[in-house]
């Protein structure tokens, strides 16, 4: 099951960055019950069971929960928010423009953080 999660969300990465990147280093991986992109080693998109979920600055996050219908993400029914990550409805991961131009916000945010603390480091 985790296999297609992967699959789809290489499928749906190939499509909305196709080149767009350069120098930007994006690996999809298994990520817990999913897949998850990874722009050079910093998280910026999973697709699980509950969705397709971007990590986004405020504002962005703030402009799809109030006009686009998005969700905010949660694993589980009764579980935390995790306050960085909106999910998209279907409709917009489908529409390769929108997605690609969220998709490109997302990578840009997460390049934007301080990098990943390595353990051991």
């Amino acid at each position: 099951m985790v296999r297609e999660y992967v699959d789809q969300l290489s499928a749906l990465m190939a499509s909305a960055t196709s080149g767009r990147f350069t120098g930007v280093h994006l690996e999809c991986k298994h990520f817990f019950s999913g897949a998850a992109v990874y722009a050079d080693g910093r998280i910026c998109l999973s697709l699980t069971p509950v969705g397709f979920a971007l990590k986004l600055p405020e504002q962005s996050r703030n402009t799809l929960m109030k006009e686009r219908g998005t969700k905010p993400l949660r694993y589980f029914p009764k579980g935390p928010i995790k306050k960085d990550y909106v999910v998209l409805p279907t409709a917009m991961v489908k529409d390769r423009r929108v997605l690609r131009r969220w998709v490109k916000v997302s990578i840009e945010y997460v390049l934007s953080l301080p990098a990943p603390c390595r353990k051991g480091q």
